[in-house]
């Protein structure tokens, strides 16, 4: 039997990888990084207690038979990663569209809408509640 085929034998109903594994990833990276440049020898044996840990969670997850538990840590995982994503891309999206278009809240369902730059109130209606409001656009 060719090593190959062991291995794919071996990681058979395994977890395997997923968006928490590559967080930790880059979060092992740059532990690394940091360790290149640290001296204090105090700080320095916290941080590679801190990559060793990162490590060896990665790995048990990696090979880890209890697939629903590490499904249900990447979900909350991605939970909160996905809000700061998107938290960054409307800061971004609003920087990029500062000279035609403002960015408003639903009063009601707290969606966030583009409007038109033009000074005064404007009726909206939301798309995704269908409520009506005014938005103020001052500048």
């Amino acid at each position: 039997m060719r090593f190959r085929d062991r291995l794919a034998r071996f990681f058979y109903g395994r977890y395997g990888i997923d968006g928490l594994y590559y967080a930790l990833f880059v979060t092992y990276f740059i532990i690394w990084c940091v360790l290149l440049f640290i001296d204090f020898i105090p700080v320095r044996l916290a941080l590679y207690a801190l990559q060793t840990a990162t490590l060896a969670w990665m790995i048990f997850r990696v090979l880890s038979k209890n697939i629903w538990a590490r499904r249900k840590e990447n979900e909350a995982f991605m939970k909160i990663f996905r809000a700061v994503k998107n938290f960054f891309v409307l800061q971004k999206n609003r920087i990029r569209d500062f000279k035609s278009y403002r960015y408003v809240k639903c009063t009601h369902c707290k969606a966030v809408l583009r409007l038109p730059k033009r000074k005064g109130e404007h009726p909206v209606i939301c798309p995704r509640c269908k409520k009506r409001f005014t938005a103020k656009v001052r500048f």
